[in-house]
């Protein structure tokens, strides 16, 4: 009787949830494209450069990196927050992977030549959430624009 209880009670096991590299590219590319849309403006000089950080980071094709593209679009337009897709990253992602995604979100801030206060401030949330410090906030703020020249 009693074992007849567990069993009806009992939770199924499931199969953890297996994140492919397709998921984390277009998790990666969201967060570039909300830092696109945070102006209200998307520009296409930034989208320029989240297909070119793409191909760069996921080493895929520009093909690739524009459907990587039009899938982050999708579901940047429908996500209700960062956390969806910073929570992909930090299972994943390790440290150095990391900084090199927050180095190209910067990358898409600066396509425009300046940075809008709304662009630092979700770049820095996003940092935060990626649970990158201070120091590494910066030196990927550096490098992008030393990058940008």
């Amino acid at each position: 009787m009693i074992d007849r209880l567990k069993k009806l009670f009992a939770v199924p096991e499931s199969e953890p949830v297996q994140t492919d590299a397709h998921q984390l590219a277009v998790a990666a590319t969201a967060l570039m494209v909300q830092l696109a849309r945070v102006d209200s403006h998307e520009d296409e000089r930034e989208l320029k450069i989240i297909v070119d950080c793409a191909v760069q980071a996921h080493q895929v094709t520009r093909e690739e990196a524009e459907e990587i593209l039009a899938d982050a679009l999708a579901h940047a337009e429908d996500s209700t927050s960062l956390y969806e897709f910073t929570g992909q990253i930090n299972d994943h992602f390790d440290q150095p992977q990391k900084q090199a995604l927050l180095e190209s979100i910067w990358r898409v801030a600066l396509a425009d030549g300046r940075i809008d206060k709304y662009e630092e401030h979700l770049i820095r949330r996003i940092a935060d959430l990626l649970h990158l410090n201070h120091r590494e906030f910066m030196q990927a703020r550096h490098r992008a624009e030393d990058a940008a020249g």
